[in-house]
């Protein structure tokens, strides 16, 4: 007898997104993520529009090559700084990660807070989570597309407000609104507010979770930062379990004997991730602890002791241990190398930028002229000085060379700068037959700002005598 041939098993390398509808949490983390959200935000939207000393605050002016950040001006030969600044952050989130995990995503990361502002506009016109369900689920209506349509432009209104704000930072902010009232703007200045713009509104508005599950690599790599000492939201198992729905108080024993946790789900309908944090730490755990604020507020309901779900380590778990014994466990042997690291880079970047002179030089020869014999008898080489001023005061530069006997400047010895600009300045400089010796000699050019005279550079160079 022949059996049925059995059909192949189908693996699916690709699951369809499935919808997630945060239900709103309010609690303590709750509070604090949005205080993240003002504070994030009014930094963001609010530096373009600050002045200081008659000018943006902060500017990175790519054309002309400076960055303004309040009373300092960075040039291209800065970039030093931003790759130590580059650096702090780094190890700033190393630090931060291996005390308190994923905090970092889960209150002040771009993602969360434009996804938190999305969902609080999404909240407002559409309603809660269950309205929001029974309306996607509804045929199209009159309403429904209402809805819809100002929930969209909504959103499309704060992405083009942060596209504009993105792009002020590159761009004077009073200059690129008049230009854009006027239909003025660049095609430059259009692409990167669109962009961003458009950025903004699918990350913040389609994407949401799929981003820190999928597009952000931090999710995948936590895991070499965590340790057992490191804060993550936890699920206490031996509390909760075994889970089940709340017993009335004639319940039988055996239902009275069951765990703290209801089985009420509301962990899980706030999670913007839409994982169940009873199943232990998983990489789409963001550390929001939307979850801890949601089952804090159940416990309150049925007179039960908050932390069922709460911010703990495994030590402290597995241990039973008090919260002071969790926060001596903070200054462990990783924590306290990430510490020092970080205070010594942060020291050597201050010191660096605290000592940093406002004043460079380039001392380019005159490759066209080797060394020519002038009237006179006199040797002349010439060179071209690329003073640049930094600061953001202009000076009277005064400019000397020695190394040589008889070395003088044949040019004016004196040369203004502006404040933040610079200046290419020939100079020729002359030595009497004899005083040098044939072929190649050091010389050094000093230039010295005449009302501040610690402003000095020095820069050596070559003056050749032909042979």
């Amino acid at each position: 007898m022949n059996e049925a041939p059995t059909k192949p098993a189908v693996i699916r390398m690709y699951a369809a997104r499935e919808e997630i509808y945060p239900r709103e949490a309010k609690g303590r983390y709750a509070s604090l993520r949005w205080a993240c959200v003002w504070i994030t935000q009014l930094v963001f939207y609010g530096l373009p529009w600050m002045n200081w000393n008659g000018r943006q605050a902060v500017l990175f002016d790519l054309g002309a090559r400076k960055f303004y950040i309040f009373g300092m001006v960075l040039w291209p030969q800065d970039f030093i700084y931003l790759a130590a600044l580059l650096i702090v952050a780094a190890y700033l989130l190393f630090l931060v990660t291996a005390i308190a995990g994923r905090v970092w995503c889960g209150f002040a990361c771009p993602q969360t807070v434009y996804t938190e502002i999305f969902m609080w506009i999404e909240r407002k016109i559409e309603g809660a989570r269950s309205a929001r369900i029974r309306l996607d689920r509804q045929p199209w209506t009159a309403d429904k597309l209402a809805r819809k349509t100002a929930k969209h432009l909504a959103w499309g209104a704060v992405a083009l407000f942060t596209g504009f704000s993105f792009v002020a930072y590159f761009a004077p902010v009073r200059s690129l609104l008049s230009n854009i009232g006027d239909f003025a703007l660049g095609p430059w200045e259009w692409f990167w507010i669109f962009f961003y713009a458009f950025a903004t509104y699918g990350n913040a508005g389609w994407l949401r979770e799929q981003v820190c599950k999928y597009m952000c690599p931090y999710a995948r790599f936590q895991s070499a930062m965590f340790d057992k000492d490191t804060l993550i939201v936890t699920y206490d198992q031996e509390r909760g379990e075994p889970r089940g729905a709340l017993s009335p108080k004639n319940a039988t024993q055996a239902a009275k004997e069951k765990g703290d946790c209801i089985d009420c789900n509301m962990c899980v309908q706030v999670c913007p991730t839409g994982i169940d944090i009873r199943k232990g730490l998983q990489y789409e755990c963001i550390g929001c602890a939307a979850c801890v604020d949601a089952c804090n507020g159940v416990m309150d309901k049925i007179d039960l002791p908050r932390g069922l779900i709460r911010y703990s380590t495994d030590n402290a778990m597995d241990n039973k241990w008090s919260a002071k014994r969790i926060g001596q466990r903070i200054l462990r042997t990783r924590v306290m190398i990430y510490t020092g690291l970080l205070v010594l880079i942060v020291a050597g970047f201050g010191t660096a930028l605290a000592l940093r002179t406002p004043l460079k030089v380039d001392v380019i020869r005159d490759r066209g002229s080797m060394g020519r014999e002038v009237g006179d008898g006199q040797i002349e080489n010439v060179y071209r000085l690329q003073i640049m001023n930094t600061a953001e005061e202009g000076h009277t530069f005064r400019i000397k060379v020695s190394g040589l006997d008889s070395v003088r400047l044949a040019t004016p010895d004196q040369t203004v700068l502006d404040g933040a600009s610079t200046r290419a300045v020939p100079v020729r400089v002359q030595v009497d037959r004899g005083a040098a010796a044939k072929g190649s000699n050091q010389i050094e050019f000093e230039i010295t700002a005449v009302d501040d005279p610690s402003l000095t550079v020095r820069e050596k160079a070559v003056f050749i005598v032909p042979k």
